[in-house]
């Protein structure tokens, strides 16, 4: 376990440090104040609660979270070297290939360290969301290491379009339902508003929040968005950092993905640090979301609630609204309607970008990257190789030499249907 890192980094503390400023804090949804610990224990267990709040600059990873990340970290940084070659591009690019954990996605980091907490506090049950499956599946065997309960509501319509991701689930104990669902009250609220309602992460996150509000010793997980679940996935930017230093390499472009900003957080954080210290200041961070959720590039940056019933606090965030139902895109994991708090305060201050993408054009990017590495990856992911190969091609215009680091956050080869529509000219 000597390569994998020790803590977890907070970049809460370095925005203080050096912008002597952070993103504003989340607010009750009755009084509108500041939310205090107390007022989510209902919700979270009570140190999940803790590093959300926090100002230390670094949180221990426990002894047992480490013996599990042993399991498949660190994982690989690749050089892209047959994707260089292809585009013919001066760039050298390198992928942070979270597709080699357990679960084929980065997702198992938070949703480890999150069941052993819990485990520890006491708790029994743990519910959650998911989108396109990634989470669902990561949770379900944090949960069945810890001896935790499961249960997801899976957005409908990945249910629907990934239904080995339920095998995934239910391999390893997790209780899965499709969202909109009829075993809650507003699952029911929206199935009779619209009965081909496709879901959404916003309705399925409701959906798990009101049966945690109804029974003892369960608790929710969120697998984006908040602090503390981007605070565990610097892992991820900590070893690619490590591994770039010992060829002598360093990034000019940071890109990743975005849903609600838990990859590309993970990846780019230990990074950015260097750059609002003034240690970087040239190097760029470019989050890549779709166009059929564009709360980055179209959003508003307001108060929004995180989940469609209204029941969750008030975060400032770039967001299209908390009822805002996204079209049926392949990559389920980008269909958020709201942008993580700490990611939406940094492209606000300039210090990272924005950028979307349409379905098919993504798709195209993800076939040329398995076509010339071998890896089939993730339609999240492939939003974020995207932007990589315009990159690159910019860089052969230009005749420059940049070092482009992306995070492949997933393998694809439970997104086959998707892979296959587009290769049947039937993408929507």
């Amino acid at each position: 376990m000597k390569n994998i890192p020790t803590h977890f980094v907070n970049i809460n503390f370095y925005l203080k440090k050096y912008l002597g400023e952070l993103p504003d804090p989340p607010l009750h949804p009755i009084t509108k104040k500041p939310v205090e610990g107390k007022d989510l224990e209902a919700i979270f267990a009570k140190e999940l609660i803790r590093q959300e709040m926090t100002l230390e600059e670094k949180i221990k990873i426990p002894d047992e979270v480490r013996r599990i990340y042993g399991l498949y970290r660190p994982t690989p940084l690749v050089r892209a070297r047959r994707l260089e070659e292809y585009l013919k591009t001066p760039a050298r690019i390198y992928f942070k290939n979270e597709g080699a954990t357990l679960t084929g996605s980065h997702k198992i980091n938070t949703a480890v360290a999150q069941a052993f907490y819990n485990k520890k506090e006491g708790i029994k049950t743990l519910m959650t969301e998911t989108g396109a499956g990634q989470w669902g599946s990561a949770l379900s065997v944090a949960c069945h290491f810890f001896g935790l309960n499961c249960r997801i509501f899976m957005v409908r319509i990945s249910y629907e379009q990934k239904p080995y991701r339920k095998t995934v689930m239910e391999l390893f104990g997790g209780q899965v339902h499709a969202s909109p669902s009829t075993i809650t009250e507003f699952g029911r609220k929206i199935l009779k508003e619209d009965p081909t309602c496709p879901g959404s992460l916003g309705i399925a996150i409701s959906e798990a929040l009101e049966l945690v509000l109804k029974k003892e010793r369960t608790r929710y997980c969120l697998g984006s968005v908040l602090n503390h679940v981007l605070l565990h996935q610097t892992i991820v930017g900590q070893e690619t950092k490590t591994q770039l230093a010992k060829i002598g390499d360093y990034p000019d472009i940071v890109i990743g993905c975005v849903g609600g900003g838990s990859n590309f957080a993970g990846l780019a954080i230990p990074f950015v640090i260097d750059k609002i210290s003034g240690e970087k200041k040239r190097l760029r961070f470019v989050g890549v979301e779709s166009k059929a959720c564009p709360k980055m590039t179209k959003g508003r940056y307001r108060y929004d609630f995180g989940d469609s019933a209204g029941k969750t606090p008030l975060l400032k965030m770039q967001t299209l609204g908390k009822d805002f139902i996204p079209d049926k895109i392949h990559a389920g994991g980008l269909r958020y309607h709201a942008n993580a708090p700490i990611l939406s305060f940094l492209n606000e201050k300039g210090v990272s970008e924005a950028r979307a993408y349409g379905q098919e054009e993504v798709f195209e990017s993800a076939v040329i990257f398995a076509r010339t590495e071998g890896i089939i990856p993730a339609p999240e992911s492939a939003h974020a190789i995207r932007a990589v190969i315009d990159e690159a091609k910019e860089c052969r215009r230009k005749k420059q030499m940049k070092v482009i680091v992306f995070n492949l956050s997933g393998h694809g080869l439970l997104d086959l249907n998707g892979y296959t529509d587009y290769l049947n000219g039937k993408l929507a």
